[in-house]
């Protein structure tokens, strides 16, 4: 495994060795759970963005709700109904 440095704010970096403390875990290896937790939080939306054309339809959707336009929930699910 390859290692990277990063900058943690002094006050950050002594709770998270505090915690790593209490729980006799190396201050790695929370910093990889917390990387990992990050990741897994964000992949939908990686996967969604990632679609050809998502992005567009997702920026036109938006606005279209702004502008009052779409459908209501009852006309949609009629919609997936039919």
């Amino acid at each position: 495994m390859t290692t990277a440095t990063i900058r943690i704010p002094e006050d950050k970096k002594n709770i998270l060795k505090a915690i790593s403390s209490l729980e006799n875990r190396k201050l790695n290896e929370v910093i990889v759970e917390l990387i990992d937790e990050y990741i897994e939080r964000h992949k939908e939306t990686h996967e969604l963005l990632s679609m050809p054309g998502f992005y567009e339809k997702l920026i036109r959707s938006s606005k279209e709700f702004r502008k009052g336009k779409g459908a209501t929930i009852e006309e949609a699910r009629k919609e997936l109904e039919s």
